[in-house]
């Protein structure tokens, strides 16, 4: 599929104001994608996890001026209070969309957001954010062109959201998100996610993630630094190889339900991450001693009581604990006694796989 399918047809309806709200989801990647192209194009392909708990809720009023703007016009709240620092990033992103989004200058905008996990949890809250606002967009968008299709929605907010931060790209929709071009995922693009469009064994279909909040600070390094630092890496293309091969593996790990090897390929995936962080230039250490400390009881763990709980990192020190339904119970009160101490004030969040944004 070319970016011009995407650009807007006339609209064919009059919209003087209204409201819209969306519920989107954050998610967690199994396959990682570190680094990018221009236009948020990633280098790699990766699969995520769509989150349930961890969500962005953005209500966007609308108003049409009497006349079209020459620039554009928007309030930001933020949990309540207004939020000039945020705006910048807004802006950036309106730019960016703007080709495909014909109606940005035409109306004044109240955007109204919030997060269901504290904003300095150490949670990346862009993932969530920029979907919830796409998706937000793109409910106008349809007020403007009712014939649009339910499919094309979701891939255009997906297009859209990935312009934004491209790990929203991947919480459109739900269970498990491939985002970036894939020889063996029929359908996937750069441009857009896609639900996973091939088998899925049942133990996938209720996984937990506890996230524990190892370090709640503001990132060492911003996700748009670290994705640029992969420009003339040592490493990179060999990194870009990994996660296709590790893509085509797992596809087969999630159709036989083969938690062992599910293990192997995440946890393997998320330490490369971290590895491409420490050997650029400049390089960074993202992992705090604490997060060690968690890898290597749950590593100790897993051997002693024959589990399948296994971690995944983004790129920061928070550590997130996936476990299959099946086990909870013997998982979650090691994870109780044993890690939650080395967190932040114990500072941890329940959550699971969820299903997609839901409009409100």
């Amino acid at each position: 599929m070319e970016i011009t399918t995407f650009l807007p047809q006339a609209y064919t309806e009059n919209i003087d104001n209204g409201t819209v709200t969306w519920k989107s989801p954050s998610n967690i990647a199994l396959i990682k994608y570190w680094g990018k192209k221009e236009d948020q194009i990633p280098q790699n392909p990766s699969i995520s996890f769509t989150l349930d708990a961890c969500a962005t809720t953005t209500k966007l009023s609308y108003k049409k001026h009497a006349e079209k703007n020459d620039d554009f016009s928007f309030d930001l709240f933020f949990e309540g209070k207004q939020k000039d620092d945020f705006k910048p990033k807004i802006n950036t992103f309106l730019k960016r969309v703007e080709s495909y989004l014909l109606f940005l200058k035409d109306y004044h905008f109240t955007i109204e957001t919030s997060n269901s996990f504290p904003h300095s949890s150490g949670i990346a809250s862009s993932a969530s954010g920029m979907s919830a606002l796409a998706l937000c967009l793109m409910s106008l968008e349809k007020e403007l062109n009712p014939t649009m299709t339910d499919e094309f929605f979701n891939q255009k907010a997906s297009f859209l959201a990935r312009l934004g931060s491209g790990s929203a790209s991947r919480s459109i929709e739900g269970d498990l998100i491939v985002w970036g071009t894939h020889e063996d995922t029929i359908g996937s693009s750069d441009l857009f996610g896609i639900k996973y469009p091939y088998k899925v064994h049942e133990v996938f279909k209720n996984y937990h993630d506890t996230i524990l909040l190892v370090d709640k600070g503001e990132k060492q390094v911003s996700s748009t630094v670290g994705h640029n630092l992969m420009h003339n890496h040592p490493f990179a293309e060999q990194r870009f190889a990994q996660a296709h091969k590790n893509l085509t593996k797992i596809q087969s790990v999630l159709a036989d339900g083969d938690l062992d090897e599910f293990i192997a390929i995440v946890e393997s995936e998320a330490l490369t991450l971290h590895a491409m962080m420490m050997t650029s230039m400049p390089y960074f250490i993202l992992m705090k001693p604490n997060t060690l400390e968690i890898i290597n009881r749950i590593w100790k763990f897993r051997q002693e009581s024959g589990t399948h709980i296994c971690f995944t990192l983004d790129a920061g020190a928070n550590v997130h604990i996936l476990y299959p339904e099946n086990e909870k119970d013997e998982i979650y009160p090691f994870i109780q006694e044993e890690l939650v101490k080395f967190c932040q004030n114990g500072h941890h969040i329940c959550d699971r796989i969820g299903f997609g944004a839901k409009k409100a």
